[in-house]
């Protein structure tokens, strides 16, 4: 098997060396090179072609962001973002980058061994799968293919919701149907994939973005018209429950479900309970299947579900298998999902 091929880009000599020999002991991963700053990463890109590139936000000289947004347009590849804490992540999303990963305590053991041993070595992978062709596109078009006037009236009764997931890529991908949403839209919940502390900022920059409400979700929130909760990253899951009047979310702890906490199966699977036929479901780009059979159950209990097309995909993983059981009603490129949401709320 042909391993990936990986350059390191980070300039803590000590936490690069922890890179370089745990992802060599990945036996489908192989560390090519290492830089401390994007001038030697510059180089090396040229002389090695590696599959992927792990960036550090801030670097010297240079920060990484930077050197993303210089080296995309004219050397588009694979890159994992490694963060600390920061909104930066989310601009580095937007000029290309597939994915990020959360920079780990060093002096927490336990979460150390963890990112060393699975997140990265997994992002990794995801991300040498990724669409290069649809990366070129994203950075082409500066992240922004939105859909001029998707956003019509429509009659969002409190019995109305829209439940979204996504993973690897969906950061924008989500942007961009969200943006698109006015504040006639139903109530909408959304799993994103992602770390603990990022949902926060993320909602927060949908928010300053969009003409709908964005929140991270807590614990009893009632998904109102206009309005979207986001799943908090970390050790709990988001499940929407029928109250009086309409419904709310619950926030648990609970053991990783395909993987993930918080997961879209588990979401999707409590929308389909909850919501029945008047649901919308919506399944991003991302990796493995999480939420396919949890889309396939909404869809059995008479709710609309669309999917992303490949065409339109980082990765077209999610949206694949969601389709291949037969979840997605309707499939469709990015730019078209908001409208389509839309178009099947005014039918119902």
């Amino acid at each position: 098997m042909k391993k990936i091929r990986v350059l390191v880009v980070e300039d803590s000599l000590v936490f690069r060396q922890l890179l370089v020999q745990n992802l060599n002991n990945d036996p489908a991963i192989e560390v090519v090179a290492t830089a401390n700053d994007p001038y030697e990463a510059r180089d090396l890109i040229i002389s090695h072609h590696p599959d992927v590139m792990t960036l550090d936000i801030e670097l010297p000289r240079m920060s990484g962001l930077e050197f993303l947004r210089k080296l995309m347009p004219q050397y588009p590849m694979p890159v994992v973002m490694i963060s600390t804490l920061s909104e930066k992540v989310f601009d580095a999303m937007q000029a290309g980058a597939v994915d990020f990963v959360a920079k780990p305590q060093t002096t927490d053991k336990k979460q150390l061994e963890f990112f060393l041993a699975n997140e990265l070595p997994v992002k990794i992978k995801i991300a040498s799968t990724a669409s290069l062709a649809n990366i070129k596109k994203r950075v082409a078009s500066g992240q922004r293919n939105a859909l001029a006037n998707a956003s019509r009236p429509v009659t969002a009764s409190s019995e109305k919701i829209v439940a979204i997931g996504a993973s690897t890529g969906g950061t924008e991908a989500i942007a961009n149907v969200i943006s698109e949403f006015g504040t006639d839209i139903p109530g909408v919940v959304i799993v994103q994939h992602m770390p603990a502390g990022f949902t926060q900022m993320y909602a927060q920059r949908l928010n300053e973005r969009c003409k709908v409400f964005v929140k991270e979700a807590q614990n009893g929130d009632r998904v109102e018209k206009g309005t979207v909760l986001l799943a908090p990253g970390g050790d709990a899951h988001m499940r929407v429950v029928k109250v009086a009047g309409g419904y709310q979310v619950e926030i648990k702890k609970g053991e990783r479900v395909n993987g993930h906490c918080p997961s879209v199966e588990v979401l999707f699977d409590s929308v389909a309970t909850a919501a029945g036929a008047n649901a919308v479901g919506v399944i991003l780009t991302g990796m493995g299947g999480d939420g396919a059979k949890g889309l396939l159950k909404m869809r059995q209990a008479g709710a609309q579900t669309i999917g992303q097309d490949e065409s339109t995909c980082v990765v077209y993983g999610m949206p694949k298998v969601a389709y291949e059981c037969g979840a997605v009603q309707y499939q469709e490129r990015l730019e078209n999902i908001a409208a389509k949401v839309y178009s099947v709320l005014r039918r119902e």
